[in-house]
């Protein structure tokens, strides 16, 4: 493999390893069983390389990524049934299993998650992060006015959902 390759191999998987948490999220909220939420995974991680050289490094490796998983687990469940390619990807081996599966909290927190329309999901995911406004409505595509809005209403529409699980 020649050198550039083997660079932009490593650059990727090294980013993909230190924000793994972003995958395990979105697959968490996005997917139903464990089968779905490994196949969703090695979806993201598919299209990830694919748009990985189309990645200019304007932004944070985490933003992207989340870009692209979000825009990837959207697509998906937009299609029932469509099937998961298996390309060839980097070998590198990614855990679903991630230390959110062990907490009782957060496991009810990312139940009630799951339970939100798509965008709403992603909305929370990226405030979860500690995104900005500005960096959420640039990766949904909305205004700032929009998501703050929408936050609001997904809060209590988690604290709702959040009482039935206790």
């Amino acid at each position: 493999m020649p050198q550039d390759n083997r660079n932009t191999r490593d650059e990727f998987l090294d980013g993909l390893e230190k924000h793994q948490g972003i995958l395990h999220k979105i697959c968490f909220v996005y997917s139903g069983d464990h089968l779905e939420k490994e196949d969703l995974c090695q979806e993201i991680i598919l299209q990830l390389w694919k748009s990985y050289p189309s990645f200019k490094h304007e932004s944070a490796f985490s933003t992207w990524m989340y870009r692209v998983a979000l825009n990837t687990a959207l697509s998906l469940t937009r299609k029932p049934g469509l099937p998961v390619r298996r390309d060839v990807i980097p070998d590198h081996p990614v855990y679903i299993e991630s230390s959110m599966d062990r907490n009782e909290e957060i496991r009810t927190l990312y139940r009630a998650i799951s339970q939100l329309n798509k965008v709403e999901k992603a909305i929370i995911l990226l405030w979860l992060e500690d995104k900005p406004y500005e960096e959420i409505a640039d990766t949904m595509g909305m205004s700032v006015k929009t998501i703050s809005v929408r936050l609001v209403r997904i809060k209590a529409k988690l604290k709702e959902l959040i009482r039935k699980y206790q």
